[in-house]
């Protein structure tokens, strides 16, 4: 393996036996080599269960891969093989580097130690000598923060405690490759906030291997995903593209086959993209803004899904003030108006948008669902209707975001969504001031004075 893949992952498999009671174990182990001294068939007293099955994949060195899918679709089997934690049946893994793992709650502790204990046992087995973790310890310790509980046996611990004393051990055993399945969802938010600048920072130069159920993360995180499957590699691609395509597939799940979603394609427009010399132009062209919204219809572009209740025909976000033409501005009133078909009678239309920066985070968004809480909106075969929402749009930091939207039959709580378009609206944003966070305010003044 040439040292710029830090791993490789070529048909691995691993099956399981599963035993319907403890006793079929012992007959297990004894019957089947009776019989085969007695040259007699044996029937096996387990059944097989195939967690992976012919997984293969690359992980270049330095890259951030992230890995999704439902619960029992083989994750945390994968990287437990990666770790060295598991056997395969078959195939094989390659590492290249240290490895450093958080993997499920507790893993790598003796809960009768105590925290101090646990932490040369934890770092011992990652590869750090007894002074190496003596001249971090108290880096390590300043990093879990949970005081005099450090000197407690670990199983009086919160779940919360077991993270941020397994975390801080893998963040200062300068690892090659760092690996998380899940662990940062029972964390508290200072502590999250610390995990996650400590992965900013291994970014630059480590590999990440992230698991999660949040899509979100995947996006903003890893630049490609692998999305699992009962134990098969179902997509490999950026992690935009496999996580739209698993919540249509989680869609899918919760309707079942009641509802059929069929993927929509793009239709091929040839268009010339828009550069950031024309939108610092066309920002200047406007005096004294400070925050320029420049917003292209991608509708034909636009991929998702279709269930074929109804189909979204258009999309336009304007000034409130529709005679006053230019660019929008970051902080005056807008107007979103999205237009749709129904394609059979729907009893309670609906629709709704979302607006995501370039990482695939959800800023805000909005829905029709309260008004038609009391009031169904009924809409028969072949009628047209649409949706408007009115509100002040933010100061956004410059860059590109796209406008996420839907149209869909019912209520808040059960509906189906019969038209997704994850990138129907693209907005580009040009801002001549910096901006703090991901979602700015107008200020109406900012002042610095000194006080006697």
């Amino acid at each position: 393996m040439t040292q710029d893949i830090a791993i490789r992952v070529q048909g691995l498999s691993k099956c399981f036996q599963i035993y319907e009671k403890p006793g079929d174990r012992l007959k297990q182990f004894v019957f089947p080599r009776l019989k085969s001294f007695l040259r007699e068939k044996h029937i096996p007293y387990y059944r097989e269960f195939w967690a992976l099955q012919d997984v293969s994949f690359e992980v270049k060195r330095g890259e951030t891969v992230g890995i999704i899918g439902r619960n029992g679709s083989g994750k945390s089997t994968l990287l437990q093989i990666i770790c060295g934690t598991l056997t395969p049946t078959g195939g094989s893994v390659q590492t290249n580097g240290r490895i450093a793992a958080l993997l499920e709650l507790g893993s790598g502790f003796n809960p009768e130690f105590t925290g101090r204990e646990n932490v040369y046992l934890n770092a011992a087995v990652l590869g750090l000598s007894k002074d190496e973790v003596d001249t971090r310890f108290e880096k390590i310790a300043a990093f879990a923060d949970i005081g005099q509980f450090m000197e407690q046996p670990v199983k009086i611990y919160s779940s919360g405690m077991y993270v941020k004393l397994a975390f801080a051990v893998i963040a200062h055993v300068d690892a090659d490759i760092l690996i998380i399945d899940e662990a940062l969802a029972v964390g508290d938010a200072v502590f999250i906030q610390k995990c996650m600048r400590f992965i900013r920072g291994f970014q630059k130069n480590g590999t990440l291997l992230f698991v999660s159920h949040d899509t979100a993360s995947v996006q903003n995180l890893c630049k490609s995903a692998i999305w699992l499957g009962n134990g098969r590699t179902k997509q490999v691609g950026t992690s935009k593209e496999v996580s739209e395509a698993y919540f249509q597939y989680t869609m899918q799940e919760v309707y079942g086959d009641e509802v059929a979603l069929t993927s929509t394609q793009a239709v091929h427009v040839s268009a010339e993209p828009v550069s950031e010399k024309v939108l610092d132009s066309a920002a200047k062209t406007l005096e004294g803004l400070q925050n320029a919204v420049a917003v292209f219809d991608n509708l034909s572009q636009a991929v998702g899904w279709d269930a074929g209740g109804a189909s979204i025909l258009s999309a336009a976000l304007s000034k409130f003030d529709l005679t006053t033409p230019g660019l929008l501005a970051g902080g005056e009133k807008v107007r979103l108006v999205i237009r749709a078909r129904a394609n059979k009678p729907m009893a309670s239309a609906m629709m709704g948008f979302l607006l995501r920066d370039r990482l695939g985070q959800d800023l805000f968004g909005e829905n029709t669902a309260m008004l038609t809480f009391s009031k169904p909106c009924v809409v028969e075969a072949g009628q047209e209707f649409e949706a408007a929402f009115v509100f002040n749009f933010p100061m956004l930091p410059n860059g590109q975001y796209s406008v996420a939207m839907s149209v869909a039959d019912g209520d808040r709580h059960n509906n189906v969504q019969h038209n997704w378009l994850h990138d129907a609206l693209i907005v580009n944003i040009s801002s001549t001031k910096f901006r703090y966070g991901l979602v700015g305010i107008p200020f109406d003044s900012v002042s610095l004075s000194v006080i006697a």
